[in-house]
């Protein structure tokens, strides 16, 4: 076999093996009957402090533990509302922030300081079992 059949073959292999990825990767979440839709586990949210879903049915979302009733959770599209850039959550100030052009929101989604005026949109959450759901309307 000569190189360039064999590069040729890598390659198609290396496609074959991401592909399953790819897909899965871009796959949204069906809601359930009730419009609850499973965003990850209490385990992730006390492991990494936020759960992160890029492809959320209403748009990329952020789930944290509320800062003041941790007990409690907090849910929020994470497209900033100024320039749609995608927000982040900083657990010190204890805010959500946007890397663009520095607007700020509170753990509930509205403005702290702007360019942005209006409030991160926010969605209903509950946990069930380990399980985190977030209703998507």
């Amino acid at each position: 076999m000569d190189r360039r059949t064999f590069m040729s073959w890598v390659g198609l292999g290396l496609l074959a093996n991401s592909l399953p990825v790819a897909i899965a990767a871009s796959i949204k979440t069906k809601p359930r009957a009730d419009g609850f839709v499973p965003v990850g586990t209490l385990k992730q949210l006390q492991s990494d402090g936020v759960i992160q879903v890029p492809k959320f049915v209403a748009g990329p979302l952020l789930a944290i533990r509320n800062p003041q009733d941790t007990k409690k959770l907090v849910a929020v599209n994470a497209t900033c509302t100024h320039r749609g850039c995608k927000v982040n959550w900083q657990a010190k100030s204890k805010q959500f922030a946007c890397p663009c052009h520095g607007s700020a929101f509170k753990s509930d989604g509205s403005v702290v300081n702007g360019p942005a005026s209006k409030s991160l949109a926010s969605f209903k959450v509950k946990v069930e079992g380990n399980s985190v759901l977030v209703k998507a309307s």
